[in-house]
């Protein structure tokens, strides 16, 4: 466990707590002891599908949980971790959306990957530092910054400083060698009561539940809140950094065959073979690969500022910079062929180089590979709002450029496996003519404004409310693959020349809603609103099969299309004063459905089209208020995922056939989810009990492989004891997760068919944690 120091404390920088309170949704938030006790549904009177989940029920979770874990309870929704703790993140899909279809932000900052619009949910937040988080199911926001956000919207946003001076500190101690560490220290008021700050730091440090190796995570999350007469300025920086080993994703036959612990090799068997000169070996490394040549390093930072200032009493002006920075990736174990380096006047791999000081080229050595990218992005946002009465309108722009340098390095491996830099930033291999070998060499440049106008009018003593909403997304992809070494054989492909694209995409996207109260505790809804997904940035390396060589010049022979869906809700709320309750029914209709199919094991990235896809269903929500300490949540939703027509494919050989696709169910898509949250809280301590149950899914999309519907209980308790001289607030928390030990499975992503190498990620087993947290 790493020391802690006070200068960690010294180190006030700034938050953003802003909730951006898109379409004038107005929600009501709900403290621990407030109206609905569990936390997991608040109050709104807004136009379209919303679910929420407040600090009464994150903070009772274990305290490493990532995002997908704090929202895993709502309706539409299906998280899954690849272990309890969550620090090596996991997958989600909503309503059938896959995360990479879904924009997120964490304070008002898009997380998706530039790129693929992938998310990384352990890397952004402490779980402590985190107060809200919201998930729009279906309709994106119309002043939400994404470009890639066909499936809705989830926003996360953390916790404002506190008005009174305070340290806190918390241990956990957990399965699977569970330590985790942390310190948060906030000044208070001070400049005149204006302003407030406050700094947290974490060290985190897991196991793997299966197989060897662990994960290791530092934390820190800043913040500064500065409140004047005419608006605010609120401001954040969250930094992570972070390495681990990954878990080992079998397919169903090797689950089968191997079992349910079956992981990466635990040494280096048979390792690197005596240098002989003149004498070809062929070294092949351990099968499964070695556990210490796979792993996961990544460093991020988030940055963000919130200027709100008050230019008259109608009108607002948002002023909202941010910088994003990640770098990071996976690295892999690799073999190399000494006479497999790009010749770049050939266009081939056949220039060679000795690797293992033997005086010859006629070597095949076990190499550490990678896939590694650095991002730096930044963006911002002016919004005007202007109201009238009870009346409302909200115009701006958004802005971002993104530089995505994707890269695949090479590194030698020690005598005992291991990699001479997890982090590919030393002892790299080169070419014979100097320069770093690369499997893949792409740099691509985004550049992305949107427009957006929102109107919210409101009639009949606000007991009838209009919206209207209008943003022009458009992004400009600008690709560049350098010549690398990612050909396969000695025969020239896209990889090995140099070639640019690029391609805008833009699109108008208009949405409409309205909600009407029946009666004071009563009200309907319905909303309308278009979606769209630009294209992936990956869909123009040479792994796509978009790209060929014609008469030795980079040519593109299939633009893919952007994803767009039309999504439609009808629903009723009623906030009584016992119960509350939210119910919707949701049609989504898809054009160029876009699959994307990711191989853990090649790294591999391959986008496939699937037409169109009609989807629709209901979901409901309803919490209780607090009745002699027992409250209680529950969920439910109900997913159709129909593919309209059949699907062209080309196979491993290069030949076309017709997939016999249309009607099928789109994978990753449970045809129904319940979630029971139970609480007992009546007064010092507390215990809550959350069932989930996910239905039948499929894992490919010729529904030739089933992944069958499973249930998870997790449990978690507290007590709070009575204050200790200095010693404040002392609580002491155990969270018990999966208690049932259940087995299952989940796709790592969506694949054509079975013979399309599905890979799955396992449910972990039985786990618990126990958390000591108290105040200064």
């Amino acid at each position: 466990m790493r020391p802690l120091t006070l200068a960690v404390l010294a180190a006030l920088a700034s938050q953003a707590a802003f909730a951006e309170e898109t379409q004038l949704q107005t929600v009501t938030i709900t403290g621990a002891g407030d109206k609905l006790g569990v936390g997991l549904l608040q109050q709104q009177d807004g136009a379209r599908a919303r679910s929420d989940v407040n600090k009464a029920a994150l903070e009772k979770q274990s305290p490493t949980s990532n995002i997908y874990q704090g929202i895993n309870m709502l309706p539409g929704v299906n998280a899954s971790s690849q272990d309890n703790s969550g620090m090596f993140g996991g997958a989600l899909t909503i309503r059938g959306f896959n995360s990479d279809q879904i924009g997120v932000t964490i304070n008002g900052v898009p997380v998706n990957d530039s790129g693929s619009y992938a998310v990384y949910p352990q890397e952004f937040v402490d779980l402590e530092n985190l107060c809200q988080g919201s998930v729009t199911q279906g309709s994106s926001d119309t002043d939400a910054p994404h470009m890639g956000a066909s499936g809705g919207n989830m926003s996360f946003v953390t916790c404002d400083p506190e008005k009174e001076r305070r340290v806190r500190f918390a241990q956990s101690l957990g399965s699977n060698r569970l330590q985790r560490t942390y310190v948060r220290g906030d000044t208070g008021l001070f400049a005149d009561n204006k302003a407030r700050a406050f700094v947290s730091y974490s060290h985190s440090e897991v196991d793997k539940w299966k197989g060897a190796g662990g994960m290791k995570r530092d934390h820190v999350d800043t913040g500064l809140r500065y409140d004047f007469s005419g608006g605010y300025i609120n401001a954040s920086v969250l930094y992570n950094r972070q390495i681990g080993n990954s878990f080992g994703t079998p397919t169903l036959q090797q689950l089968q065959q191997t079992g349910y612990n079956y992981d990466y090799s635990t040494s280096f068997v048979p390792g690197h073979l005596p240098p002989q000169f003149g004498t070809t070996q062929k070294e092949t490394g351990p099968n499964p690969s070695y556990y210490q040549l796979q792993q996961n390093p990544f460093e991020n930072v988030i940055a963000k500022v919130d200027a709100v200032l008050k230019l008259s009493a109608d009108t607002r002006l948002k002023i909202q910079p941010y910088f994003w920075y990640g770098y990071g990736g996976s690295i892999s174990q690799q073999t190399q062929a000494e006479n497999g380096f790009l010749n770049a006047a050939t266009h081939t791999n056949t220039a060679a180089k000795d690797l293992n000081g033997d005086g010859d080229t006629l070597d095949t050595i076990v190499v550490n590979g990678s896939s590694i990218t650095r991002t730096r992005r930044p963006g911002i946002t002016l919004t005007m709002e202007q109201s009238w009465g009870n009346h409302l309108l909200q115009a701006g722009v958004w802005y971002e450029r993104a530089q995505h340098i994707q890269t695949g390095q090479e590194t030698p491996t020690n005598a005992d496996g291991s990699p001479t830099d997890p982090w590919m930033q030393s002892n790299l291999i080169t070419r014979p003519d100097g320069r770093l070998y690369q499997y893949r060499d792409w740099d691509t440049v985004s550049t992305a404004t949107q427009l957006f106008a929102i109107g919210t009018f409101n009639f009949l003593d606000d007991r009838l409310s209009f919206n209207a909403g209008l943003r022009t997304p458009q992004i400009k992809r600008d690709f560049t693959n350098h010549a690398n070494d990612g050909c396969s054989g000695k025969t020239a492909c896209p990889a090995a020349y140099d070639y640019t694209i690029s391609r805008t995409y833009r699109e108008t996207l208009p949405s409409f809603g309205v909600r009407y109260f029946l009666t004071p505790k009563q009200q309907m809804f319905f909303n309308v609103t278009k979606n769209y997904r630009a294209v992936p940035n990956y869909a123009y390396s040479s792994s796509n099969g978009n790209v060929q060589v014609i008469n030795g010049q980079v040519v593109l022979t299939n633009d893919v299309t952007p994803e767009t869906s039309v999504n439609t809700d009808l629903g009723y709320r009623w906030q009584g004063d016992l119960l509350t309750f939210s119910g919707s029914l949701f049609n989504v209709d898809f054009s160029n459905r876009q699959a994307n199919s990711y191989d853990p094991v090649t790294l591999k990235s391959v986008n496939i089209n699937a037409g169109g896809v009609h989807t629709w269903g209901g979901e409901f929500e309803l919490g209780t208020v607090p009745v002699k300490g027992w409250s209680a949540y529950a969920s439910f939703t109900s997913n159709h995922s129909e593919i309209e027509n059949n699907l062209n494919w080309k196979d491993s050989s290069g030949n076309n056939t017709v997939l016999q696709t249309q009607g099928n169910d789109f994978p990753l898509t449970p045809r129904w989810m319940a979630a029971l949250s139970l609480q007992y809280a009546p007064g010092a301590w507390y215990v809550r009990t959350d069932v989930k149950h996910t239905g039948k899914q499929f894992a490919t999309l010729v529904n030739d492989e089933v992944v069958p519907e499973y249930t998870t209980v997790d449990l978690d308790a507290g007590y709070r004891f009575g204050n200790m001289g200095v010693l404040k607030n002392p609580t002491l928390k155990l969270n018990l997760s999966n208690m049932f030990n259940t087995s299952y499975r989940i796709p790592t992503s969506s694949k054509v068919n079975a013979a399309d190498t599905v890979r799955y990620n396992l449910g972990a087993p039985r786990s618990a944690s126990v958390t000591m947290q108290v105040d200064f």
